[in-house]
């Protein structure tokens, strides 16, 4: 299966606009608009194969990243970084603190990174299998290829550990806070909570003033709306302004954040928030926030 994908993700990579246009298709049961994007969704996809998407690839790496929060001076958001491997043969566990992230620096979340809560733990049986893992995620080649998208494949495969974020008191998962920026300014969050290992979660969407706005949002086979309101976060207008910074650059962004115990932690830059094809917004949301992108803009 594996073999049979990597071949197919060979052949695709040379074909992305018939790879778009095939799961567009197949999603939402009509062909994107390429050569005048209107919604979110149409937009992202123009500008992952027709404009210079070169910035993405150091800004999708989560390594790299780190050197443009700096550079935006925000590296109090930055998570420690304990250590950056291209073997995993390199691991020396006995070198990390009990409890650490595991991550890929080219992946999308699902799959990529592992929780360690207690290393002392760990037998050696565990330990071997967690390099195993760690060097699968190095050896993935043609990445982006099925969702066609291109930046991934200039991206150097690394594994790094880095600071385990505490989960809030009264959440099963860490608390996701995502803002969509256009043209270099926030619009909207997306809170993604409740977390489980199948990938499912409860989302929420909020406005800039946290006014509950789940009228923009659909449910999808992952994501169900959560019924219970989220407190305003305590930090609320310092994540906006960070993400201001973060996104001035950019027709469109999203900006990943955490707020935990009244620290802003930084996430991730994503710029194909499902490789351009969401359909967790509703189709009214995509057309009006495709509407906010110009598409010439240079912050």
């Amino acid at each position: 299966m594996n073999f049979t994908k990597s071949i197919l993700a060979k052949i695709l990579v040379h074909f992305p606009v018939s790879v778009i246009r095939l799961r567009y298709l197949l999603r939402f049961k009509r062909l994107p608009n390429l050569k005048d994007p209107r919604n979110l969704n149409e937009k992202i996809l123009y500008q992952k194969l027709y404009t210079d998407t070169s910035a993405w690839s150091m800004l999708a790496d989560k390594v790299q990243v780190r050197e443009y929060i700096k550079k935006c001076g925000l590296e109090n958001t930055l998570t420690k970084l304990y250590a950056v491997w291209d073997d995993a043969a390199d691991i020396q566990f006995e070198n990390l603190p009990d409890a650490f992230m595991l991550k890929s620096n080219n992946g999308d979340g699902k799959g990529t990174n592992i929780a360690i809560h207690d290393k002392n733990l760990l037998t050696e049986a565990d330990i071997r299998a967690l390099k195993d893992k760690a060097s699968g995620w190095l050896k993935q080649k043609n990445i982006g290829a099925l969702s066609a998208e291109p930046h991934y494949r200039n991206i150097k495969p690394l594994v790094f550990a880095e600071e385990l974020l505490p989960i809030p008191k009264g959440e099963k998962s860490i608390v996701d806070y995502k803002l969509w920026c256009f043209n270099g300014e926030p619009y909207v969050f997306i809170v993604i909570s409740n977390r489980k290992s199948g990938g499912e979660a409860e989302f929420s969407c909020y406005d800039l003033n946290w006014s509950n706005r789940s009228d923009l949002m659909a449910t999808t086979k992952h994501y169900c709306l959560r019924k219970a309101e989220l407190p305003r976060p305590k930090n609320l207008e310092k994540m906006v302004e960070y993400a201001r910074i973060l996104a001035k650059p950019f027709p469109q962004v999203r900006v990943d954040l955490y707020d935990i115990d009244g620290r802003i932690y930084f996430g991730e830059l994503t710029f194909t928030s499902l490789g351009g094809m969401m359909n967790y917004f509703t189709p009214p949301a995509l057309l009006d926030m495709g509407q906010k992108i110009d598409l010439n803009y240079k912050g």
